[in-house]
C-alpha cells in the first residue's frame, strides 16, 4: 500500500498552538470578547469596565499580545488594543488542514 505524502506546515501549526494556549483562559476570553465588542479600546477602559485589577489585565493582555492575537497602537500615554482577525483566521486554516490529514494505520 502506498502512503500518502503528508505536508504539515509546522510553523503555522506552532503559531496556532500558541494562540490556542493563550485562548485557554476564561479571563483572556472575556477580555477578547470585550475588545471585539468595541473594535479598538484602551487598557484603562478594559480593566475599569470588566472590574479587574490593572496589573492582572496587563498580564493577560501581554500573553495575548505575545501570541499575536491582539494588536497595539499607542496614542500618547494610552495603549489601544484591537484583535488581529487575520492571524486568528490563519490559525483556524492551519488547524483545519492538520485535522483533515489522512490517518494511516
Amino acid at each position: 500500500m502506498r502512503k500518502a505524502k503528508v505536508n504539515i506546515n509546522n510553523e503555522k501549526l506552532q503559531e496556532s498552538s500558541e494562540i490556542l494556549r493563550a485562548l485557554a483562559h476564561p479571563l483572556r476570553m472575556k477580555i477578547l470578547e470585550f475588545i471585539d465588542q468595541n473594535d479598538i479600546i484602551n487598557v484603562n477602559k478594559i480593566y475599569n469596565t470588566l472590574k479587574l485589577e490593572q496589573s492582572i489585565t496587563s498580564q493577560h493582555l501581554r500573553i495575548l499580545r505575545l501570541a499575536g492575537i491582539v494588536l497595539t497602537e499607542r496614542d500618547g500615554k494610552f495603549i489601544h488594543y484591537s484583535i488581529d482577525y487575520d492571524k486568528l483566521a490563519d490559525s483556524v486554516v492551519a488547524i483545519n488542514s492538520f485535522l483533515e490529514l489522512p490517518i494511516e494505520n
